[in-house]
C-alpha cells in the first residue's frame, strides 16, 4: 500500500470527489482532508491511501502538478511520519 500526500488542493474540493478522482487509478483504501478544528475548512491538503503500489504511482505520475480548479495541485508519496495521517494524529502529535 503507497501513501499519497496532497498539496494545493481548491478549498471547495470534498472527500467523495477526490476519492473518485484517485478511484480511477486503483483502489483507494482510505482518504482525507485536512481540515482546520475550529473552522472546519479545509487546509488545502490531503492523503489518499492506495491500495496498489502501481496504481499509486501512476496517479502519482498523472496528477502531480496538474491544474484541478485551476489550481496547481502537488502529489507525492507522503512522509507518514508526521500527525495527520494515522488516525488524526493521535499517539504521534507533540505540542511543542
Amino acid at each position: 500500500m503507497t501513501k499519497v500526500f496532497i498539496a494545493g488542493l481548491p478549498l471547495q474540493v470534498e472527500e467523495a470527489e477526490l476519492c473518485a478522482v484517485f478511484g480511477d487509478f486503483g483502489p483507494v483504501k482510505s482518504l482525507r482532508i485536512i481540515k482546520d478544528r475550529e473552522t472546519n475548512e479545509s487546509k488545502g491538503f490531503g492523503f489518499v491511501e492506495m491500495v496498489n503500489d502501481d496504481e499509486a504511482r501512476e496517479a502519482i505520475r498523472c496528477m502531480n502538478g496538474a491544474s484541478y480548479y485551476g489550481r496547481r495541485i502537488t502529489v507525492n508519496v507522503a512522509d507518514d511520519k508526521g500527525p495527520g495521517f494515522n488516525g488524526g494524529g493521535k499517539g504521534n502529535f507533540r505540542n511543542n
